[in-house]
């Protein structure tokens, strides 16, 4: 499966029309608890189903990973669609307007192509392998900062296990004294597009999901910086796994004074 083999304007319509689901308001207001801080809505479940049935009827012959369904079927090797069909649901659930869809395509272990989409601000952004990162069809970048003092890192709180909170919180104070600031946006997919786009420097989460990270990663790749674990390797695409996206010079110095320290 190649970039050539998906026409973008395709997949863009079928995101877009994804998204458009956030905006039903009664249908956010029908949660389910997952699990501590953990919710699905009824808008999750109909974009996935929306969304999977237009690939489905495009790309018949791709297999289709989503959250809000049973994976353990999925042939890694082979070509996949991975989708979070609501990256942000708490977000969704207080009408905060920090939530996207996240879809990648992912063949052989490797990242192919990416879109999160952002309806509230009617941001899409996309990246293929070998064709650079674009946000609504313009080139981005990723930022040139090359010291913590000079940098916006973006933090996740990993809110389903309170059991890290301690070590987190701690990581947080360290970085926040030594960098401009910190945000908390909610949308792993948006603070990897966010980093991609140069807005912030860093992002960093423990124990995302392969639908969090999955296209944002190629993003950031493609814009010129890096995604990689809390030890500076590789991350693996098909489990859960902490997460690191940056400049590239940033993620090195949290990797070496930071993470694990």
């Amino acid at each position: 499966m190649t970039n050539m083999q998906i026409e973008r304007q395709k997949l863009f319509d079928i995101v877009r029309e994804g998204g458009a689901l956030f905006r039903n308001r009664e249908e956010a207001a029908h949660v389910k608890v997952k699990g501590v801080s953990d919710y699905v809505t009824q808008v999750d479940f109909h974009v996935q189903e929306q969304i999977r049935t237009g690939l489905m009827r495009e790309w018949p012959q791709i297999q289709f990973m989503g959250e809000e369904k049973d994976n353990s079927d999925i042939d890694f090797t082979k070509a996949v669609w991975i989708l979070d069909p609501v990256d942000g649901t708490t977000n969704l659930i207080h009408d905060f307007r920090q939530s996207a869809v996240s879809l990648a395509l992912y063949d052989g272990g490797r990242p192919v192509c990416g879109v999160v989409y952002q309806p509230y601000t009617e941001e899409l952004f996309y990246a293929a392998a070998g064709e650079g990162a674009f946000l609504n069809g313009k080139p981005i970048h990723v930022s040139g900062a090359q010291t913590m003092e000079e940098c916006l890192i973006s933090i996740g709180t990993a809110p389903y296990e309170h059991e890290y909170a301690d070590r987190n919180f701690d990581l947080f104070k360290r970085i926040f004294l030594d960098c401009q600031d910190i945000r908390r946006l909610g949308s792993a997919a948006i603070d990897l597009a966010y980093v991609a786009c140069g807005r912030i420097d860093a992002f960093f989460e423990m124990n995302l999901k392969p639908w969090d990270f999955a296209a944002g990663r190629i993003l950031v790749e493609e814009a010129g910086g890096t995604v990689t674990d809390f030890s500076g390797n590789s991350p693996d695409f098909r489990k859960k796994g902490s997460i690191l996206g940056s400049n590239g010079a940033i993620g090195r110095l949290l990797v070496e004074r930071y993470m694990n320290s």
